[in-house]
């Protein structure tokens, strides 16, 4: 707030103490008061009246002016009622209360919200929980009964079971915290039980693995990066050319970090879609070109991997293929503090 500005705002004030100075020196005049003497008296009202408005301005100036400055340099601004004191005059203290009731309600709609997406979260797990076993039935029956429909119902029934998969972890990706326990872990030990999973898919393509042996150990949770493994090495499979292509996966060693490197000779990413695999529902061409390609997992996994502070870094050509790596921090202590 400004000299300029507060005065602006008193003018009302100002105005009518100038229009009284002059009808109190006329009216001294007038019942022939002595000229020194209403010259002292008007001399005293200006001076009095001065000190009180630049006293006023200096007390409003400090308080308004170093809210607008916190107000600027804190990054969330709904904590501003916390750094702010109360002033000690009204409009200040008008304004104090307000925005402390404001802070009041965002709390309770912010807590009343929160409530609603934890009671939504824990209903899409149960449903998740309860729509697998019918379906391991449905296998369990197809297992049994073996033709060639029946296999392509099982084929259809595991892509289900994938996505019922990606469901299951995006409605716990903002709650990682409550379901994560880090422990130091093979990683060839859960790249070989995702290569397993998706052996048919593997099969069924005619693709190579390939699996440089490494005896690394990292610190992470076992269930989430075996996900994240799932939905790479998936993609590779899906977007492979097919017969004789090759998977490689293997680790580079460096001082702070674990790099794990899941590279394939598919059909590749286009440079202009690159910058925006990890975008939510992103498909790029080869996704519009693949009806079955959601734009969910990709999103997912970057998501997962900020949350477990693991790098993942993709880069692809055209015709050439696609590297995905994930880089593993050494400490233990990184992802705790995180």
């Amino acid at each position: 707030m400004s000299f300029k500005d507060y005065i602006k705002d008193r003018y009302i004030l100002i105005l009518v103490n100038i229009i009284m100075f002059f009808i109190s020196s006329i009216f001294f005049i007038l019942i022939n008061v002595n000229i020194a003497l209403v010259l002292t008296i008007m001399s005293i009202w200006i001076i009095a009246l001065s000190i009180v408005i630049l006293l006023d301005w200096i007390k409003k100036y400090k308080f308004y002016s170093g809210l607008l400055e916190k107000l600027e340099n804190i990054d969330k601004k709904y904590m501003i009622p916390s750094v702010i004191e109360e002033p000690d005059f009204i409009e200040g203290k008008i304004l104090f209360d307000v925005i402390n009731e404001g802070e009041k309600s965002m709390h309770e709609e912010v807590k009343k919200y929160r409530l609603s997406q934890e009671e939504y979260r824990e209903y899409i797990e149960m449903w998740i929980h309860e729509i697998k076993t019918p379906i391991s039935s449905s296998k369990l029956i197809i297992e049994n009964n073996k033709n060639e429909v029946t296999l392509n119902l099982l084929e259809e029934l595991e892509k289900l079971e994938d996505f019922i998969e990606q469901v299951l972890y995006y409605s716990r990706s903002n709650t990682v915290e409550k379901d994560y326990i880090v422990k130091e872990f093979s990683l060839i030990n859960s790249v070989n039980k995702v290569i397993k999973k998706n052996r048919k898919a593997i099969r069924n393509k005619r693709i190579k693995i390939d699996i440089e042996e490494f005896n690394t150990t990292v610190f992470s949770d076992t269930k989430w990066i075996e996900f994240i493994l799932n939905q790479i090495i998936a993609n590779s499979i899906k977007y492979s050319k097919g017969i004789n292509d090759c998977i490689k996966i293997y680790t580079i060693q460096k001082e702070n970090n674990t790099m794990l490197i899941i590279k394939d000779k598919g059909i590749g990413i286009k440079k202009e879609d690159l910058p925006r695999v990890f975008d939510k529902g992103f498909t790029g061409i080869n996704g519009r070109n693949n009806e079955k390609s959601t734009g969910m997992g990709l999103y997912i996994i970057n998501k997962l991997c900020k949350k477990l502070s693991i790098g993942i870094n993709i880069s692809s050509k055209v015709n050439e293929g696609t590297e995905v790596s994930l880089i593993f921090p050494k400490s233990k202590m990184i992802l705790l503090e995180n």
